[in-house]
């Protein structure tokens, strides 16, 4: 076996010409930790260990006898072709974008509604895109996605795609049309509650605008009658009267 190299091998080859049963085995075991070692990434196991005992007796050609904690391996092992895995084998007409699309092409068919069968081929047409591009370095044309939809469709989608090429694609994606009217709704009468929450509030700082103007103006006006000068002059009477009853 070469994952494990020419040494294993020879010293595989000593342990079977050796004539004691008791030394045969105690190398034995001393070559299994030496394998275990070669691949370090083997887990400590029942079944990794058995592995490593199988790929003993197979390097020795079976002729190795020995107590080892499992018996050896059938010889009908060798060259033994594995299970079939059992895949689906659909006949895929276009292998790029794999089954999920001629699903998506079913469920548009059964679906009731015009328009969401619309959205569905046109939701296809982007995703068939998005395939091709992962594959492609260039990009597939609409006309071809929806070509390629039709195909698969045995052309029972003829008006819709008929209808998609002559205005362009949908922009909604499936089963969101009414939610989206319903949102827009939503967000319309909450957008105009806002605006009339903003007009309240306008006008409340209209209404501190005006009184603080007020109020400056109730100033101004104190001060143009002299009131402010009147005060002032009083002052100055009164800091002369303390000076003069002060003694020198």
């Amino acid at each position: 076996m070469k994952e494990y190299g020419s040494n294993i091998q020879k010293l595989t080859d000593y342990i079977v010409s050796l004539p004691d049963r008791e030394q045969r085995t105690k190398y034995a075991h001393i070559l299994i930790e030496l394998m275990r070692q070669i691949h370090p990434n083997m887990r400590e196991g029942i079944d990794y260990s058995k592995k490593l005992w199988d790929d003993l007796y197979i390097i020795a050609n079976f002729d190795l006898d020995v107590d080892s904690p499992f018996p050896p391996p059938p010889k009908e092992i060798l060259g033994k072709k594995p299970m079939t895995v059992p895949y689906n084998q659909h006949q895929l007409k276009h292998r790029l974008y794999g089954r999920n699309l001629e699903l998506l092409v079913v469920k548009a068919m059964i679906t009731q509604d015009y328009d969401e069968r619309k959205a569905f081929i046109s939701y296809m047409v982007r995703l068939m895109k998005s395939f091709f591009q992962v594959w492609n370095k260039d990009t597939i044309e609409t006309a071809d996605c929806l070509q390629q939809i039709l195909e698969l469709s045995g052309f029972k989608l003829q008006k819709e795609i008929d209808e998609l090429r002559r205005d362009g694609l949908m922009e909604s994606s499936p089963r969101d049309g009414s939610s989206n009217r319903q949102r827009t709704q939503q967000n319309q009468s909450q957008g105009g509650n806002n605006y009339q929450f903003r007009d309240n509030r306008g006008g409340d700082r209209d209404n501190r605008d005006r009184n603080r103007s007020n109020d400056r103006n109730d100033r101004n006006k104190n001060f143009g009658n002299g009131n402010y000068k009147n005060d002032r002059n009083d002052r100055n009477n009164n800091n002369k009267n303390n000076n003069n009853r002060r003694p020198r």
